[in-house]
Parts: C-alpha cells; sequence; structure tokens
C-alpha cells in the first residue's frame, strides 16, 4: 500500500521524529495534500487508538482528522495539565500504541449476534433479539470503527460477503464484548463513586466524569435540540440498566407524553437505546447506548444523550446510581399552545321562493 502523504502533521525542526515528548516546541512545515478519504493517517489513527484505550473518546476510529478527536486530545491534555494544542502539533507519548492493527477471525459464535433486522417498531416487537444486521457491523462496533476504514485496509476482501474462518485486520483497540453482556436490571450501587459527577455540555456534545476537578473520562455524545432539547439542570442517577428493553411510544419521542400506541422493543446491539440505559430522575431521560454509533454528535436525539455503545459499557464502570449529573446547555424551545383551530359559521341554507297561491278567477 502507499504509504500516505501526513497533511497537517508536524516534524521537530532538525529532528526527524513525530510525537515526541521530549522535543522542543513542534515547528510547523508547508501542509501538503492529505491522502483521499477513507486512507488512513497513521499518527492520527495512532493518536486517536491511543485516546481511546485512556477513554478520552475521539468518536469511530478512521485515522482522518475531525472534531471529535481535536475534542478528545484537549481534554485529555486538560486531566494532564497540558498546554492544549491542535491535533497538528501535539507532543503526547502515544509510544504505548506499539501496533495499530491486530487481525481478528469471525467465528461460528459470533453468527449468534448476526440476523435479520427489521426497520419497523412493530416488528422489531416481534423479535426476541435485536442483532446487528452485518458482520460488517459487529466488526465496526467491535473495533470502535468506521466501515469505510475496514473496507479500505482488507482490501481485496469483500466485507459483505464475511464468514467464519475469515481474518480480518481490524485497529488495535480494546475490543467491545458483546458476548460478555447479559441481562441486569440494576447495577449495583457503588458508594466510592458517588462524589463523582457527570458533566455534560450540549453545546459542545460532551461527557465528563469528573471526580473532584480531576477529569476521569470523556466521550461524545448526541444530545436533543429544539423542542426536544436536553434537559439543563441538577439531576441523580436512579438506575443502571445492562442490555435494556425499550418502550417505543411515538407520543414520548416526539410530544413528551405517554400514550397507549407503543411497542416493547427487545434487548440486542440494535435496540434504540443500545446495551445500556442510565436513567436520571427526571422522566424518560437518560445517557445510553446507540444502535447508530457512526452519527453521533451528527445528529439530533429525543432529549436523551446517547454514546456509542463501546464507550457506555466503559463508563458505566466509572459511576454509579446515585451520582450527580449536572447538564449545561440551552433548555428546550417552548411548545407553540395548542389551539383547535376555528371553522367559519356554516352558510345559512337558501331562502325558499314564497308559494305562490291560486286564485279563481273572481278574486282580485
Amino acid at each position: 500500500m502507499k504509504k500516505p502523504l501526513f497533511a497537517l502533521l508536524v516534524l521537530a525542526a532538525g529532528s526527524g521524529m513525530l510525537w515526541s515528548q521530549s522535543l522542543p516546541p513542534p515547528v510547523a512545515i508547508p501542509v501538503v495534500e492529505l491522502p483521499k478519504a477513507p486512507e488512513p493517517i497513521e499518527p492520527i489513527l495512532r493518536l486517536q487508538i491511543f485516546l481511546d484505550t485512556h477513554l478520552f473518546g475521539p468518536g469511530k476510529v478512521d485515522g482522518r482528522p475531525g472534531e471529535f478527536t481535536t475534542k478528545a486530545l484537549r481534554r485529555y491534555q486538560q486531566s494532564h495539565g497540558l498546554a492544549e494544542t491542535e491535533v497538528e502539533n501535539h507532543t503526547l507519548d502515544v509510544s504505548s500504541v506499539t501496533q495499530l492493527y491486530t487481525t481478528y477471525t469471525i467465528r461460528e459464535e459470533d453468527l449468534r449476534f448476526v440476523g435479520d433486522l427489521p426497520s419497523s417498531p412493530a416488528a422489531q416487537s416481534r423479535k426476541k433479539y435485536l442483532p446487528y444486521d452485518s458482520l460488517l457491523e459487529f466488526l465496526t462496533e467491535r473495533f470502535h470503527c468506521s466501515p469505510d476504514l475496514l473496507e479500505f485496509i482488507n482490501q481485496p476482501l469483500k466485507m459483505s460477503r464475511l464468514k467464519p474462518g475469515d481474518v480480518v485486520k481490524v485497529p488495535n483497540v480494546e475490543p467491545f464484548l458483546i458476548e460478555q453482556l447479559e441481562p441486569i436490571p440494576s447495577l449495583p450501587e457503588v458508594p466510592e463513586f458517588l462524589n463523582r459527577v457527570i458533566r455534560i455540555d450540549t453545546r459542545e456534545k460532551l461527557l465528563g466524569v469528573y471526580e473532584g476537578d480531576k477529569l476521569l473520562a470523556s466521550v461524545p455524545i448526541t444530545t436533543g435540540s429544539g423542542y426536544l432539547a436536553t434537559p439543563p439542570g441538577t439531576w441523580k442517577i436512579v438506575g443502571i440498566t445492562q442490555l435494556p428493553t425499550f418502550r417505543w411510544d411515538k407520543g414520548v419521542l416526539e410530544y413528551g407524553v405517554r400514550t397507549s400506541n407503543y411497542y416493547e422493543l427487545p434487548i440486542g446491539p440494535n435496540n434504540p437505546v443500545g446495551v445500556m440505559w442510565i436513567g436520571l430522575n427526571r422522566a424518560g431521560i437518560g445517557v445510553h447506548g446507540t444502535n447508530q454509533p457512526q452519527t453521533i454528535g451528527r445528529s439530533a436525539s429525543h432529549g436523551c444523550m446517547r454514546t456509542a455503545n463501546w464507550d457506555v459499557v466503559r463508563l458505566v464502570k466509572l459511576i454509579t446510581k446515585g451520582m450527580t449529573v449536572i447538564i449545561e446547555g440551552p433548555a428546550p424551545i417552548p411548545r407553540p399552545a395548542y389551539e383547535k383551530p376555528s371553522l367559519p359559521p356554516a352558510p345559512l341554507p337558501p331562502a325558499e321562493p314564497p308559494k305562490r297561491r291560486f286564485k279563481w278567477f273572481w278574486q282580485k
């Protein structure tokens, strides 16, 4: 494979080495053309893997510059008392990422988590499990990455034709192990975590876990907006459910009103709230996983805060029921009051013509 040109990268003056903490402040060199997407840029991929490993989530791992890689870097720098920089001139020591890639052999048992996935809530409610719709989706979630990256680095292997026994090249991240999850209605409280605080900035689309002033972890999220904006305020976690079901109610999703017309959707990675539900003491609002990790931060929710399944399963290891959650951001826009449309008055019936009286000839 042709080695990519590293646009947006910086060489330390005269050293010829990248990303070293011991080097003097980097000196920018003229920017050259980036390789065309989705070809990964290796130093960016290495940085993303480093940040993901430390739960400063860059979003999906794809080896490309982007908003959440930049935000994850700055939050990691902030948490370690380092000067905040742009991606192209950071000086983190990422040498712990010794390999960018590893391999994964698809197993027969992986097929238990892949199957038919109907699109309508009515059809989904008739299933016992909401699986991945393909082995490609299984792999992208397991290795926190974009499908474009997997397809590019595995050429000429056809990712739409994967089968057990195939060996696939994948990013070297901590894999998300769906097979280790089982339904737990309420995870036990962890008293030593009760003084921790979750802070959510809906404008930045970031969730941070703090212990005092120390930022322990940060992940990108999708939040609500407009009428369905995520409600700002100070809340509490009232429960954490692993492998939740989901009550799909259009009235709740669009208007915040429970109705009798709903569907109970089963567990699975393609459940709308993913594999974890962290409920708050605000009815219907929580932090949860998602069945659309590729859209995190680039779409809008119905008021909740969703993050990738691979992030939320690690996040719950740092938090507990009873913790405080502080949400900052704009309040929902008030819905206009519903007014029954006034109808114009019904038109009066046409007047009947007067009846003509018959007159005899002698009558005048």
